[in-house]
């Protein structure tokens, strides 16, 4: 559980497949991706849920980065490594530390590098 306010979460998609993903596996790609990224969260100061589609299907795997008042980033074209799923999560730990969302380019995770897909800006407060 996050103790920053506010929390950053990740979401996941955990209907995605990628190219000549194999029906047999038993699991989406991810899933599975979900699973490693969900261990390496644990007891860090994010969140983490998973959500059937984020309609990014030509780039999957696919992440959301969120939070409330910040820039928020959508992240695909994943692979199923641990390495992919640290990187989501280290980048996911600056970003909450960011006031704004945005984190510097020198400080983000080789991983991650080169798998933004979209930024959203923040929702406007209500009027």
């Amino acid at each position: 559980m996050s103790t920053q306010d506010p929390t950053t979460w990740i979401t996941i998609c955990d209907t995605c497949k990628r190219e000549g993903w194999d029906p047999a596996s038993g699991a989406t790609d991810g899933e599975r991706l979900a699973a490693l990224i969900e261990a390496a969260a644990r007891d860090m100061p994010v969140r983490t849920r998973r959500v059937s589609c984020l309609m990014g299907c030509q780039q999957g795997c696919n992440v959301a980065v969120q939070a409330a008042g910040k820039l928020n980033y959508t992240l695909g074209r994943f692979e199923v490594t641990q390495e992919a799923a640290q990187g989501i999560v280290d980048w996911a730990v600056l970003h909450g530390e960011s006031a704004s969302g945005q984190v510097p380019y020198r400080t983000w995770p080789a991983a991650v590098k080169g798998h933004f897909v979209t930024r959203h800006p923040p929702l406007p407060d209500a009027e």
